[in-house]
């Protein structure tokens, strides 16, 4: 079936499996190199609201089906059919992209973006929103608007700003060049790069030792950090002495005094060197 024959129930837009509390989300729209459409960006928040507070869930990763992460918006869904809409459509498109891609900045639990291949435009919305991004190493990094007319809207822009340094944002910008997993990487876009073969047990590693940590201390620990970007050291400063008071209104005390105990009485772990052994928190 040609491609442009084909058309996708909005519900198959996005694919789920979960694994030992580590649900694997993908976008699945191979045959578009899963570029992002209207029912795409509605599916997705739907998803990540139905696996937000499960129990059976505590990493979300975000990946692609086939050779891509996602190749941006849709050109023809997301563009050109809204706009012959009219200025309400396009404004409706944007606030059900942009509204899954808030939502997972602040998602309460860790989210890693993996990602395996095309990832363009659009896709640096998501791919900032997660906490942790890790590529292949031949993934391809991409701010194509400049080389059709436009500038990288929709956030793109301000992720390369905040994520690279300026010099190399500006670059990428304006140059309409593309870089691999391993450049994007040393460039800050992600976290790391690996071959494409190794991906998928190290973003498992990752997750897994994500699991054995306190999940209302790295609630409280991602959130601070995205917090602190734009505020000076002093306010930094005092928001963290808030954030901690809070914690300790969300079990943050019994984790601490739990922890202590394991490293003072059962000389169990040592925090420099591991994680203590949160299941034993009671309360």
């Amino acid at each position: 079936m040609a491609d442009e024959q084909f058309v996708r129930a909005e519900e198959d837009t996005v694919a789920v499996t979960i694994e030992n509390r580590i649900a694997w989300v993908r976008f699945n729209r191979p045959e578009k190199r899963n570029c992002m459409s209207p029912k795409l960006n509605r599916q997705m928040l739907k998803v990540i609201e139905e696996l937000e507070f499960r129990e059976d869930v505590g990493v979300l990763v975000l990946s692609g089906e086939g050779d891509a992460w996602s190749a941006g918006m849709d050109l023809k869904e997301y563009f050109r059919e809204t706009e012959a809409q009219g200025l309400w459509a396009i404004r409706k498109s944007q606030r059900e992209a942009y509204r899954w891609w808030n939502r997972l900045r602040w998602y309460e639990k860790p989210t890693i973006a993996m990602v395996n291949g095309w990832c363009f435009g659009g896709g640096y919305g998501p791919l900032y929103a997660c906490d942790i991004a890790v590529a292949s190493d031949d993934a391809q990094f991409g701010l194509s608007e400049i080389n059709w007319g436009i500038l990288p809207g929709g956030g793109a822009s301000k992720v390369a700003a905040d994520l690279m340094p300026l010099r190399k944002a500006m670059y990428h910008a304006m140059m309409g060049e593309n870089l691999t997993g391993q450049q994007a990487a040393a460039q800050g876009l992600v976290t790391e790069s690996v071959p494409a073969g190794d991906l998928k047990a190290r973003v498992t590693a990752i997750a897994e030792a994500l699991l054995k940590k306190d999940g209302n201390a790295l609630r409280a620990t991602k959130w601070a950090v995205r917090r602190m970007i734009d505020m000076t050291y002093e306010n930094a400063e005092d928001y963290l002495i808030r954030a901690q008071e809070a914690l300790h209104s969300y079990g943050g005390v019994a984790a601490r005094k739990e922890a202590t105990r394991q490293f003072l009485d059962e000389k169990s772990f040592k925090p420099g060197l591991g994680t203590f052994d949160a299941t034993k928190v009671q309360g």
